[in-house]
């Protein structure tokens, strides 16, 4: 069998009938039907990742709100903000959906109401809060690097803690991430956190 003829058959499988449709029109089909979900799926994930969104939680919107509106974060300036998923959620795929299955769980305290009142979210801050630092450590603070970086930093006028802390903090190997100075840059540290 020459390698045309293969080829020939190979094709006149694709093109032949299954019990009622060919593969091929099953092949488009799946294909039409995967963008389809695709994108119906990152817009939902898209969705997810807006203020008004995670404002949707009473909780928030009494309390880390308030303190996000009071930051550089929310008010600036240039007119830059930064939303809660500029800080909370990665931006590449494999990060952003750990981020979500983790934030599954944020939900789920809504839900069963370990977390439905503002004092009972005042009771568990610092657990919450001491999560989100140990991702944001672990991560080498990515998300504060999607905007912030060493190179771009003019340190020159910083003030002279400042220039001196982020030199250091930039050297290769030193282990420093921002996280470990900036735990209270958008919201306060809660009651018993380490400054």
């Amino acid at each position: 069998m020459s390698a045309q003829n293969s080829g020939k058959g190979w094709w006149a499988a694709l093109r032949s009938p299954s019990a009622r449709y060919s593969l091929l029109t099953l092949l488009g089909g799946g294909f039409v039907a995967g963008i389809i979900f695709w994108g119906g799926f990152n817009t939902a994930m898209e969705a997810t990742n807006t203020l008004e969104f995670c404002l949707s939680c009473h909780e928030m919107k009494n309390t880390v709100y308030q303190e996000y509106k009071t930051t550089i974060h929310a008010s600036n300036r240039t007119g830059v903000r930064a939303v809660c998923s500029d800080c909370h959620v990665p931006r590449d795929w494999i990060h952003k959906m750990q981020r979500k299955i983790q934030a599954s769980g944020e939900v789920w305290g809504k839900l069963t109401g370990s977390i439905d009142t503002k004092e009972k979210f005042e009771a568990k801050r610092l657990e919450l809060a001491k999560h989100e630092w140990a991702r944001m450590k672990n991560s080498d603070s990515r998300e504060c690097r999607n905007c912030h970086s060493y190179a771009a930093m003019n340190m020159e006028v910083q003030d002279k803690t400042a220039k001196k802390r982020h030199a250091q903090a930039a050297e290769p190997g030193s282990g420093k991430t921002c996280i470990d100075c900036h735990k209270g840059i958008a919201h306060h540290l809660p009651k018993g956190a380490e400054e």
